[in-house]
Protein backbone atom coordinates (compact mmCIF):
# COMPACT_ATOMS: atom_id res chain seq x y z
CA UNK A 1 0.00 0.00 0.00
CA UNK A 2 2.66 2.42 0.58
CA UNK A 3 4.49 1.27 -2.31
CA UNK A 4 1.36 2.08 -4.43
CA UNK A 5 1.11 5.56 -2.59
CA UNK A 6 4.12 6.74 -3.04
CA UNK A 7 3.89 5.72 -6.82
CA UNK A 8 0.71 7.90 -6.89
CA UNK A 9 2.54 10.99 -4.95
CA UNK A 10 5.33 10.66 -7.87
CA UNK A 11 2.62 10.61 -10.75
CA UNK A 12 0.65 13.16 -9.18
CA UNK A 13 2.29 16.31 -10.42
CA UNK A 14 2.78 15.31 -13.62
CA UNK A 15 -0.90 14.52 -14.23
CA UNK A 16 -1.71 17.26 -12.36
CA UNK A 17 -0.43 20.09 -15.02
CA UNK A 18 -3.12 21.05 -17.43
CA UNK A 19 -3.55 19.37 -20.36
CA UNK A 20 -2.68 21.71 -23.49
CA UNK A 21 -6.08 22.61 -25.68
CA UNK A 22 -6.10 20.79 -28.68
CA UNK A 23 -5.72 22.81 -31.63
CA UNK A 24 -8.97 24.13 -33.71
CA UNK A 25 -9.50 22.78 -37.02
CA UNK A 26 -8.86 25.44 -39.18
CA UNK A 27 -12.14 27.23 -40.67
CA UNK A 28 -12.57 26.57 -44.42
CA UNK A 29 -12.20 29.10 -46.91
CA UNK A 30 -16.23 29.25 -47.11
CA UNK A 31 -16.66 29.56 -43.57
CA UNK A 32 -14.04 32.27 -43.53
CA UNK A 33 -16.12 34.37 -45.97
CA UNK A 34 -19.58 34.28 -44.43
CA UNK A 35 -17.18 34.93 -40.98
CA UNK A 36 -15.57 38.08 -42.94
CA UNK A 37 -18.91 38.82 -44.51
CA UNK A 38 -20.91 38.76 -41.57
CA UNK A 39 -18.02 41.37 -40.22
CA UNK A 40 -18.49 43.68 -43.24
CA UNK A 41 -22.13 43.78 -42.86
CA UNK A 42 -22.10 44.53 -39.12
CA UNK A 43 -19.76 47.77 -39.58
CA UNK A 44 -22.09 48.61 -42.62
CA UNK A 45 -24.87 48.45 -40.21
CA UNK A 46 -22.95 51.16 -37.16
CA UNK A 47 -21.90 53.44 -39.82
CA UNK A 48 -25.32 53.55 -41.28
CA UNK A 49 -26.65 54.05 -38.06
CA UNK A 50 -24.16 57.28 -37.73
CA UNK A 51 -24.16 58.68 -41.21
CA UNK A 52 -27.09 60.93 -39.84
CA UNK A 53 -25.42 62.20 -36.92
CA UNK A 54 -21.90 62.69 -38.43
CA UNK A 55 -24.21 64.09 -42.00
CA UNK A 56 -25.99 66.97 -39.75
CA UNK A 57 -22.66 67.83 -37.47
CA UNK A 58 -20.41 68.54 -40.65
CA UNK A 59 -23.50 70.62 -42.02
CA UNK A 60 -24.68 72.41 -39.38
CA UNK A 61 -21.27 72.69 -37.37
CA UNK A 62 -18.35 71.96 -39.16
CA UNK A 63 -18.82 74.06 -42.38
CA UNK A 64 -20.28 77.12 -40.57
CA UNK A 65 -17.16 76.80 -38.47
CA UNK A 66 -14.67 76.32 -41.83
CA UNK A 67 -17.00 78.96 -43.42
CA UNK A 68 -16.76 81.64 -40.72
CA UNK A 69 -12.90 80.69 -40.33
CA UNK A 70 -12.55 81.37 -44.41
CA UNK A 71 -14.75 84.96 -43.77
CA UNK A 72 -12.06 86.17 -41.51
CA UNK A 73 -8.84 85.64 -43.79
CA UNK A 74 -10.20 87.18 -46.49
CA UNK A 75 -11.16 90.59 -47.44
CA UNK A 76 -14.69 90.47 -48.46
CA UNK A 77 -17.16 92.74 -49.88
CA UNK A 78 -20.61 92.45 -50.60
CA UNK A 79 -19.19 92.09 -55.15
CA UNK A 80 -16.73 89.34 -53.48
CA UNK A 81 -19.27 87.76 -51.43
CA UNK A 82 -21.22 86.99 -54.26
CA UNK A 83 -18.55 85.97 -56.69
CA UNK A 84 -16.40 84.02 -54.02
CA UNK A 85 -13.49 86.06 -55.30
CA UNK A 86 -12.33 87.72 -52.31
CA UNK A 87 -8.19 88.17 -51.80
CA UNK A 88 -6.37 86.73 -49.21
CA UNK A 89 -5.52 89.22 -46.27
CA UNK A 90 -4.39 86.94 -43.59
CA UNK A 91 -4.51 88.40 -39.94
CA UNK A 92 -5.29 91.60 -41.31
CA UNK A 93 -8.87 91.38 -39.83
CA UNK A 94 -8.26 89.82 -36.56
CA UNK A 95 -5.33 92.97 -36.39
CA UNK A 96 -8.16 95.56 -37.60
CA UNK A 97 -10.15 93.87 -34.47
CA UNK A 98 -7.83 94.02 -31.66
CA UNK A 99 -6.41 97.74 -32.64
CA UNK A 100 -10.06 99.15 -32.96
CA UNK A 101 -11.05 101.45 -29.46
CA UNK A 102 -14.14 99.14 -29.88
CA UNK A 103 -12.26 96.07 -28.93
CA UNK A 104 -11.52 95.94 -25.09
CA UNK A 105 -14.79 98.01 -24.30
CA UNK A 106 -16.53 95.21 -25.99
CA UNK A 107 -14.50 92.33 -24.08
CA UNK A 108 -15.33 94.38 -20.94
CA UNK A 109 -18.74 94.34 -21.45
CA UNK A 110 -19.19 90.85 -22.32
CA UNK A 111 -17.43 89.33 -19.18
CA UNK A 112 -19.63 91.35 -17.07
CA UNK A 113 -22.62 90.72 -18.63
CA UNK A 114 -21.60 86.68 -18.70
CA UNK A 115 -20.29 86.34 -15.41
CA UNK A 116 -22.47 88.14 -13.35
CA UNK A 117 -25.43 86.60 -15.31
CA UNK A 118 -24.64 83.47 -14.84
CA UNK A 119 -23.49 83.62 -10.95
CA UNK A 120 -26.89 85.25 -10.07
CA UNK A 121 -29.16 82.82 -12.21
CA UNK A 122 -27.41 80.46 -10.39
CA UNK A 123 -27.81 81.74 -6.80
CA UNK A 124 -31.47 82.64 -7.57
CA UNK A 125 -32.09 79.35 -9.53
CA UNK A 126 -30.47 77.13 -6.29
CA UNK A 127 -32.38 79.17 -3.74
CA UNK A 128 -35.45 78.25 -5.92
CA UNK A 129 -34.89 74.62 -6.14
CA UNK A 130 -34.36 74.08 -2.84
CA UNK A 131 -37.13 75.65 -1.79
CA UNK A 132 -39.41 73.32 -4.16
CA UNK A 133 -37.45 70.35 -2.98
CA UNK A 134 -38.56 70.45 0.55
CA UNK A 135 -42.32 69.50 -1.15
CA UNK A 136 -45.56 71.35 -0.13
CA UNK A 137 -49.03 71.89 -1.96
CA UNK A 138 -49.08 74.09 -5.34
CA UNK A 139 -45.34 73.04 -5.56
CA UNK A 140 -46.01 71.77 -9.01
CA UNK A 141 -48.17 74.65 -10.03
CA UNK A 142 -45.52 77.21 -9.49
CA UNK A 143 -42.82 75.34 -10.34
CA UNK A 144 -44.53 75.54 -13.98
CA UNK A 145 -45.29 78.97 -13.52
CA UNK A 146 -41.53 80.26 -13.04
CA UNK A 147 -40.81 78.10 -16.50
CA UNK A 148 -42.60 80.95 -18.22
CA UNK A 149 -39.78 82.66 -18.98
CA UNK A 150 -37.87 80.32 -20.60
CA UNK A 151 -40.94 79.11 -22.52
CA UNK A 152 -41.38 82.78 -24.42
CA UNK A 153 -40.06 83.35 -27.18
CA UNK A 154 -36.70 85.65 -26.75
CA UNK A 155 -37.90 88.18 -28.90
CA UNK A 156 -41.41 88.47 -27.13
CA UNK A 157 -38.93 88.65 -23.73
CA UNK A 158 -36.83 91.19 -25.23
CA UNK A 159 -39.62 93.08 -26.52
CA UNK A 160 -41.26 93.03 -23.21
CA UNK A 161 -38.49 94.24 -21.20
CA UNK A 162 -37.66 96.89 -23.51
CA UNK A 163 -41.06 98.02 -23.04
CA UNK A 164 -41.18 97.94 -18.95
CA UNK A 165 -38.04 100.23 -18.90
CA UNK A 166 -38.53 102.33 -21.65
CA UNK A 167 -37.79 106.48 -19.77
CA UNK A 168 -41.07 107.73 -20.82
CA UNK A 169 -43.71 105.66 -20.63
CA UNK A 170 -42.77 102.40 -18.93
CA UNK A 171 -44.16 100.55 -15.87
CA UNK A 172 -40.90 100.64 -13.96
CA UNK A 173 -40.23 104.57 -14.43
CA UNK A 174 -43.75 104.62 -12.86
CA UNK A 175 -43.76 102.62 -10.17
CA UNK A 176 -40.80 105.15 -9.11
CA UNK A 177 -42.95 107.89 -9.76
CA UNK A 178 -45.41 106.39 -7.41
CA UNK A 179 -42.98 105.97 -4.58
CA UNK A 180 -41.15 110.17 -5.52
CA UNK A 181 -38.20 108.73 -7.14
CA UNK A 182 -37.02 110.78 -9.93
CA UNK A 183 -37.43 108.39 -13.72
CA UNK A 184 -34.36 106.80 -14.50
CA UNK A 185 -32.70 106.07 -18.36
CA UNK A 186 -32.84 102.97 -18.13
CA UNK A 187 -31.95 102.32 -21.84
CA UNK A 188 -30.25 105.18 -22.96
CA UNK A 189 -27.88 106.17 -20.32
CA UNK A 190 -24.46 104.56 -20.58
CA UNK A 191 -24.64 104.18 -16.87
CA UNK A 192 -27.60 102.04 -16.87
CA UNK A 193 -27.60 100.23 -20.27
CA UNK A 194 -25.48 97.46 -19.57
CA UNK A 195 -27.68 96.52 -16.02
CA UNK A 196 -30.65 96.69 -17.29
CA UNK A 197 -29.89 94.08 -19.85
CA UNK A 198 -28.11 92.13 -17.09
CA UNK A 199 -31.21 91.93 -15.22
CA UNK A 200 -33.57 90.83 -18.38
CA UNK A 201 -31.18 88.07 -19.27
CA UNK A 202 -30.90 87.34 -15.37
CA UNK A 203 -34.49 86.79 -15.24
CA UNK A 204 -34.93 84.56 -18.41
CA UNK A 205 -31.91 82.41 -16.87
CA UNK A 206 -33.15 81.32 -13.70
CA UNK A 207 -35.61 78.89 -15.30
CA UNK A 208 -33.15 76.94 -16.81
CA UNK A 209 -30.88 76.74 -13.77
CA UNK A 210 -34.14 75.95 -11.27
CA UNK A 211 -34.74 72.75 -13.78
CA UNK A 212 -31.34 71.54 -13.68
CA UNK A 213 -30.66 71.82 -9.84
CA UNK A 214 -33.81 70.57 -8.80
CA UNK A 215 -33.34 67.58 -10.94
CA UNK A 216 -29.88 67.46 -9.24
CA UNK A 217 -31.70 67.79 -5.84
CA UNK A 218 -33.77 64.74 -6.32
CA UNK A 219 -31.22 62.34 -6.69
CA UNK A 220 -29.42 63.04 -3.09
CA UNK A 221 -30.80 60.64 -0.76
CA UNK A 222 -33.65 61.50 1.82
CA UNK A 223 -31.61 59.38 4.59
CA UNK A 224 -28.63 61.67 4.58
CA UNK A 225 -30.85 64.72 5.70
CA UNK A 226 -32.41 62.81 8.42
CA UNK A 227 -29.35 61.37 9.93
CA UNK A 228 -27.87 64.74 9.67
CA UNK A 229 -31.04 66.02 11.87
CA UNK A 230 -30.66 63.84 14.46
CA UNK A 231 -26.65 64.49 14.92
CA UNK A 232 -28.20 68.09 15.77
CA UNK A 233 -27.37 69.70 12.48
CA UNK A 234 -29.23 72.50 11.13
CA UNK A 235 -30.02 73.44 7.91
CA UNK A 236 -27.48 75.91 7.01
CA UNK A 237 -24.97 73.09 7.81
CA UNK A 238 -27.34 70.47 5.90
CA UNK A 239 -26.75 72.82 2.89
CA UNK A 240 -23.41 73.39 3.19
CA UNK A 241 -22.43 69.77 4.15
CA UNK A 242 -24.72 67.81 2.43
CA UNK A 243 -26.65 69.64 -0.46
CA UNK A 244 -24.06 71.92 -1.94
CA UNK A 245 -21.25 68.79 -2.07
CA UNK A 246 -23.37 66.49 -3.66
CA UNK A 247 -24.38 69.15 -6.12
CA UNK A 248 -21.26 70.05 -7.23
CA UNK A 249 -21.45 67.83 -10.44
CA UNK A 250 -24.63 69.49 -11.76
CA UNK A 251 -23.59 73.06 -10.56
CA UNK A 252 -20.55 72.26 -13.01
CA UNK A 253 -22.28 71.50 -16.07
CA UNK A 254 -25.05 74.38 -14.99
CA UNK A 255 -22.14 77.10 -14.88
CA UNK A 256 -20.91 75.73 -18.29
CA UNK A 257 -23.76 75.65 -20.35
CA UNK A 258 -25.32 79.21 -18.96
CA UNK A 259 -21.68 80.33 -19.44
CA UNK A 260 -21.44 78.81 -22.93
CA UNK A 261 -25.27 80.56 -23.88
CA UNK A 262 -24.39 83.77 -22.10
CA UNK A 263 -21.69 84.25 -24.34
CA UNK A 264 -23.61 84.45 -27.40
CA UNK A 265 -26.46 86.14 -26.18
CA UNK A 266 -27.38 88.83 -28.90
CA UNK A 267 -31.33 89.35 -29.57
CA UNK A 268 -31.97 90.03 -26.38
CA UNK A 269 -29.44 93.09 -26.31
CA UNK A 270 -30.01 94.22 -29.97
CA UNK A 271 -33.62 94.70 -29.23
CA UNK A 272 -33.41 96.44 -26.04
CA UNK A 273 -30.39 98.72 -26.55
CA UNK A 274 -28.81 97.69 -29.85
CA UNK A 275 -25.63 97.63 -27.84
CA UNK A 276 -25.77 101.75 -27.37
CA UNK A 277 -25.71 104.11 -26.48
CA UNK A 278 -22.69 104.11 -27.95
CA UNK A 279 -20.71 101.15 -26.62
CA UNK A 280 -22.07 101.07 -23.27
CA UNK A 281 -23.42 97.88 -23.77
CA UNK A 282 -22.06 96.26 -26.36
CA UNK A 283 -20.65 92.80 -26.56
CA UNK A 284 -18.58 90.84 -28.84
CA UNK A 285 -21.64 89.30 -30.02
CA UNK A 286 -23.21 92.65 -31.41
CA UNK A 287 -20.31 94.18 -32.37
CA UNK A 288 -20.13 91.09 -34.74
CA UNK A 289 -23.12 91.67 -36.01
CA UNK A 290 -22.58 95.49 -36.64
CA UNK A 291 -19.41 94.59 -38.45
CA UNK A 292 -21.50 92.35 -40.63
CA UNK A 293 -25.08 93.83 -41.27
CA UNK A 294 -25.56 97.25 -39.11
CA UNK A 295 -23.89 99.23 -42.15
CA UNK A 296 -24.80 100.24 -45.46
CA UNK A 297 -20.95 98.72 -46.09
CA UNK A 298 -20.57 95.22 -44.36
CA UNK A 299 -17.44 94.05 -43.14
CA UNK A 300 -17.24 90.38 -43.58
CA UNK A 301 -13.94 90.08 -42.31
CA UNK A 302 -13.43 91.61 -39.07
CA UNK A 303 -17.07 90.12 -38.06
CA UNK A 304 -15.98 86.90 -38.88
CA UNK A 305 -12.57 87.48 -36.70
CA UNK A 306 -14.63 88.60 -33.69
CA UNK A 307 -17.06 85.23 -33.85
CA UNK A 308 -13.94 83.49 -33.84
CA UNK A 309 -12.57 84.77 -31.17
CA UNK A 310 -16.02 84.32 -29.29
CA UNK A 311 -15.93 80.87 -30.21
CA UNK A 312 -11.95 80.60 -28.92
CA UNK A 313 -13.43 82.01 -25.28
CA UNK A 314 -16.14 79.67 -25.07
CA UNK A 315 -13.65 76.80 -25.94
CA UNK A 316 -11.11 77.61 -23.53
CA UNK A 317 -13.59 77.12 -20.60
CA UNK A 318 -14.59 74.18 -21.94
CA UNK A 319 -11.25 72.81 -21.72
CA UNK A 320 -11.21 74.29 -18.26
CA UNK A 321 -14.37 72.53 -17.23
CA UNK A 322 -12.83 68.87 -18.30
CA UNK A 323 -9.85 69.16 -17.00
CA UNK A 324 -11.64 70.51 -13.77
CA UNK A 325 -13.70 67.04 -14.12
CA UNK A 326 -11.23 65.22 -14.82
CA UNK A 327 -8.83 65.91 -11.42
CA UNK A 328 -12.56 65.63 -9.64
CA UNK A 329 -12.75 61.91 -11.21
CA UNK A 330 -9.41 60.87 -10.42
Amino acid sequence: MTTVRADRLQRSPATSRATPAEPTEPLDPAARTRRRRQRRRSQLTAWAFIAPLVGYLAAFYLYPLYRNLDLSLHHYTVRSFVDNDAPFSGWANYSQVLHDPTFWPAMRNTMVFTLVSILLQYAAGLALAVFFNRGFRLSGTLRALFLVPWLLPLIVSSSTWAWMLNSESGVVNYGLHLVGVAPVDWLTSPSWALTSVIVANIWIGIPFNLVILYSGLQNIPGELYEAASLDGAGTWQQFRRITFPLLRPVSAITLLLGLVYTLKVFDLIWIMTKGGPGNASSTLATWSYRFGFGSLLPQFGPGAAVGNILILIALVFGLLYIRVQRRQNA
